[in-house]
Parts: structure tokens; sequence; C-alpha cells
């Protein structure tokens, strides 16, 4: 079993039987999917979950898990997600997928956020690895990049796998990728990002985890909570 597995299998344990679930989006979460549906079926547990993705959606839709619409939703019990990058302040970094919208929606508004990593994933600070995603408006990218540019930003847009075109979300947004200078701290580059017109979301997700359950040689740490 490898760490990753090893985190999801200590976050299905806080699943309680009547709870929804938030279900995130990539490897890690894979795993804690895999693990809700093999808890539900063995203990007849019940939960209802809400997918961050399509991807996630249908993964759940496979393996049996009731699903409920997020515009059915005003809160949830628990939402699992993997993280890119986690600082010691426990503030992440998300978004290499594009679903930032969801993703954030579903974090703060649950009433617990666990998040699953492996070692490789802790940084100094946000940014040390990836650059931060930032997903703006279609007209307004050019005008959003210049305004990042004068915070020491770097980048431009994210293109598609095969290098053809640029990364459309699904709300039909354009993605930003920006690296910044290390000495920027992390709580000014979150308030900037939250104030610049025509940035619909952004990569960074500060004070949501409640919890970060880290899989670490075999064993489970965990940060926070």
């Amino acid at each position: 079993m490898n760490d990753k597995q090893l985190a999801a299998n200590h976050a299905v344990q806080q699943v309680q039987d009547g709870m929804v679930v938030g279900l995130g989006t990539g490897s890690t979460a894979n795993c804690f999917i895999d693990a809700l549906a093999k808890r539900c079926q063995e203990e007849n547990l019940y939960v209802t979950v809400v997918a961050s993705s399509v991807v996630s959606t249908i993964k759940a839709q496979q393996l049996g898990l009731p699903l409920i619409a997020l515009e059915h939703l005003s809160r949830l019990d628990l939402y699992v997600d993997g993280a890119d990058e986690v600082a010691p302040d426990l503030t992440l970094l998300k978004g290499r997928g594009y679903d930032l919208v969801r993703e954030k929606l579903l974090a703060r508004a649950s009433d617990q956020f666990l998040v699953l990593i492996d070692q490789s994933k802790q940084v100094s600070h946000i940014g040390e690895k990836f650059p931060i995603p930032v997903e703006v408006m279609p007209f307004a990218w050019q005008m959003v990049k210049h305004q990042l540019e004068k915070l020491g930003g770097q980048g431009g847009l994210r293109k598609t796998a095969n290098q053809d075109g640029f990364v459309v979300s699904a709300y039909g947004s354009l993605v930003l990728d920006m690296t910044f200078p290390a000495e920027i701290d992390s709580k000014a580059l979150h308030r900037a990002l939250n104030e610049t017109p025509g940035v619909v979301e952004h990569g960074i997700f500060q004070n949501l985890a409640s919890t970060v359950i880290m899989g670490k040689n075999g064993e489970v740490e965990l940060l926070g909570g």
C-alpha cells in the first residue's frame, strides 16, 4: 500500500453514516473514492456524495455511490481532496486540474476539509514547485496578466496537452499559470488575486484545510486539526 492509499484509508474512517461527502479530483482523491465505496459496501454505510468534477462524478457512479448535484446543497459534512503543495501554515496550492471554482466552493461549504498528501507535497512556501493557477474571464486575460506582472508575476495561458490550443475550464474560463518571487507572502498574494478584477478563482487555498493527512514512509502523520 502506497502513502496516498494510507492517507485515504485514514480519511475514510472519519466518514459516518448519513454524511454528505464531497469528493475531490486527482490520483489521491481517487484512492479515497475507492476506499469510501469499499467501506460503504462492506459496512452497509450510507452516504451521499457530491463531486468536484465530471471525472470524479463518473468514478462515483461506476462504484455505486449515490450522488447529489451541487446546486441542491447549502453545506456538506466532509470534503476530501488532495493538494499540489502544502505550506507549514496549511495554506494549499491546488488547481493543476481546472475545477478551481467547485473545489474551493466545496472546501468552504464543508464542516471539515481533509487534505490527503504524501511527503513530496510539503513545501516551505506556496509556489515553490508549481506555478499558481489563476482562472480568468477570457476577455480579461491580458489585463489580468498585466496586473499580475506588476506584482512580479511571470507566466502565460495554460496550453492543452498537445500544445494546439489553450485550456478552457469547466466554466469557459482561461487559466493563467503564474510564478511569483518567493519573497511575496502567500497571504498578500491571496489578497491581491482576490482583489484583481477579471479573476474568477485562483489556486491558493488559505484557512480552509481542517486537517492534512500525510502518508509518510508507510505511516500516517496528521498536520493541523
